[in-house]
């Protein structure tokens, strides 16, 4: 089958559904230019970092512990190249499906806040928003645009521990609340499923869509890249987020 073929398959299945689920990974932010930590366009495509360190290390929770001031050099140098970039056309047609069907939710593992930017409210941030930022010794929280106007590393103005971006560093737990919504909400069998620019090795991530698989529900994968449930998906679209989103809501509409 032609992805042509496939886009209008998706759009017919679409058109018999009426609750989505969408699971989304750095994939759907390629097309606003967000660079990823390692490989083509990476930030720290060397093994190390110029401290000496991979950046899995920079940016493990237990650095930001010993060393915050490590882990905030490279957060600064992470958000400086994200700055400038924004929600692309996968995330507002996302939210449009929202405002469409009766029920549809995000399960995402980015951490650039374009979901919520582009209009979607039903919206589960595993990993946190990095222009969140709270304060784990009293629970101060606030919301920045950018990182220019904190110190490196930023102190709580009400008890002066260190601050933190509200997302999950590497070697850290997920938040009990966020996955309390996670699994209430993708609990709840949706007609049609889509993983859209995820390598799906997380078990959290995965889990949904071999749910959905078992249930018989359709699944839909979109990503360039052979993951690990492209196998088995119901339909492999090996495009980008956008331009084959903005295909598929197009052909949905001309019906």
């Amino acid at each position: 089958m032609s992805n042509i073929e496939k886009i209008k398959n998706v759009a017919e299945l679409l058109k018999q559904s009426k609750s989505v689920l969408f699971i989304t990974g750095a994939g759907i932010s390629a097309d606003s230019g967000l660079p990823t930590y390692r490989g083509l366009g990476g930030l720290y495509d060397d093994v190390e970092t110029e401290d000496g360190i991979p950046i899995e290390m920079a940016l493990a929770g237990d650095m930001l512990r010993k060393k915050p001031e490590v882990t905030w050099k490279y957060l600064s140098q992470i958000e400086k190249k994200c700055r400038g970039a924004k929600h692309n056309r996968a995330h507002e047609i996302i939210a449009e499906m929202e405002r469409s069907f009766d029920r549809v939710w995000v399960l995402t593992q980015n951490i650039d806040g374009f979901h919520h930017a582009a209009g979607s409210k039903n919206v589960i941030d595993i990993h946190g928003d990095m222009h969140d930022i709270r304060c784990e010794g009293c629970g101060w929280k606030t919301r920045v645009e950018n990182y220019d106007g904190l110190s490196i590393p930023p102190r709580c103005p009400k008890c002066s521990s260190i601050a933190r971006p509200d997302v999950v560093f590497f070697g850290e737990m997920l938040q009990s609340d966020k996955v309390d919504l996670m699994e209430r909400e993708v609990g709840q069998p949706f007609d049609i499923y889509f993983s859209i620019g995820t390598t799906s090795v997380f078990p959290y991530i995965k889990h949904p869509m071999a749910f959905a698989s078992h249930l018989q529900r359709p699944t839909i994968e979109i990503n360039p890249d052979k993951t690990e449930i492209s196998g088995w998906v119901d339909v492999k679209i090996p495009l980008g987020a956008a331009a084959t989103l903005d295909a598929i809501w197009k052909k949905y509409e001309s019906f």
